[in-house]
């Protein structure tokens, strides 16, 4: 009788979660809409944000991030000589997945960097963008580097901002290997999504702007609730967890690029340490320009925007002249 009694109450436990869990997804969409277009790639959703006018520049974000990210500083800073476009990668924010059943809870695939490269790169075509300057932070790196090594010609020039571009050795943080695994997959975003309270959002946007401080303003325009949908936790815990693999294979072809390749990066970075990264990417990439910044950490697109839109300005007149 108790045995029963204690799986009623664990059942009535886990539907109450998940109906907190729809009903605060529900009230994040509602709070932060999609500020840009929805465009229709090969039956898949794609969301936009293009602001300027002048050569294209793509914008990627890293784990976790939206367009938010950069709309909160970056494209307002570029859009003054530039067509700037922001891009939700897949499964984040307002851009759908790059196939059918990855949103399942008990899976672990994912798409590649290549995969949501292709998606992107098929979602700027239309809109008219051609030889676009490809800029990418953090995993969004991955991704920009992707997009070069599977459409060289179509590729004026890659900024690589704090981008993980190289095998490391570390595991990944215990919550991403966690949420990585069947089980854990799918019994922890639903918990996350339903309980996580602002005050942790808040401790894990220092910790990612560490030793920076998090700009004012920063916290309310990003839209922490979009982190929160227990979709978007599996995409960013499965792109992550298999993100090594797909880097170390991509690694091999770096020294292919033959075009305008600008990186910066923070001394200061811990989550991807610019040892590991940037240092051995500038010496395999024959183009390729290191800018790091001391004292910085890894949001050094928000730390020093003025060092990646001058990374952006050299892209463009190298990929202009030839050089």
């Amino acid at each position: 009788m108790i045995g029963w009694a204690a799986l009623g109450l664990a059942l009535g436990g886990l539907a109450m979660t998940e109906i907190r869990a729809a009903r605060r997804e529900r009230a994040a969409l509602a709070a932060f809409p999609p500020d840009g277009r929805i465009l229709e790639v090969g039956g898949r959703r794609v969301h936009a944000v293009t602001r300027g006018v002048g050569p294209d520049v793509v914008l990627l974000h890293g784990a976790s991030g939206n367009t938010r990210d950069m709309t909160f500083g970056l494209v307002g800073q570029l859009a003054g000589r530039y067509r700037v476009t922001a891009f939700d990668r897949p499964g984040l924010g307002h851009t759908g997945r790059v196939r059918d059943g990855l949103d399942g809870p008990f899976r672990k695939d994912c798409e590649s960097p290549a995969e949501q490269a292709a998606l992107l790169r098929d979602a700027a075509r239309l809109l008219g963008i051609e030889r676009p300057i490809v800029l990418g932070h953090s995993l969004g790196g991955a991704v920009a580097l992707a997009w070069a090594l599977d459409d060289p010609r179509g590729t004026a020039a890659v900024v690589d901002v704090s981008g993980v571009t190289m095998p490391w050795p570390e595991p990944l943080d215990l919550l991403y290997r966690l949420n990585g695994r069947l089980v854990g997959g799918a019994a922890l975003p639903p918990l996350m999504a339903a309980y996580a309270g602002d005050g942790l959002l808040r401790r894990a946007l220092a910790a990612i702007f560490e030793p920076d401080p998090v700009p004012p303003g920063y916290a309310e325009h990003i839209g922490l609730p979009l982190v929160l949908r227990r979709a978007s936790l599996r995409a960013n815990a499965r792109q992550i967890g298999t993100l090594r693999r797909h880097v170390a294979e991509m690694s091999r072809r770096h020294g292919e690029l033959r075009l305008p390749l600008e990186i910066v990066h923070g001394e200061a970075d811990i989550i991807v340490p610019p040892g590991i990264h940037s240092l051995p990417l500038s010496r395999i990439v024959p183009d390729a320009n290191l800018v790091m910044l001391p004292g910085t950490g890894h949001m050094a697109h928000h730390a020093h925007p003025e060092a990646v839109v001058a990374a952006v300005d050299r892209a463009h007149v190298r990929a202009t002249s030839g050089g």
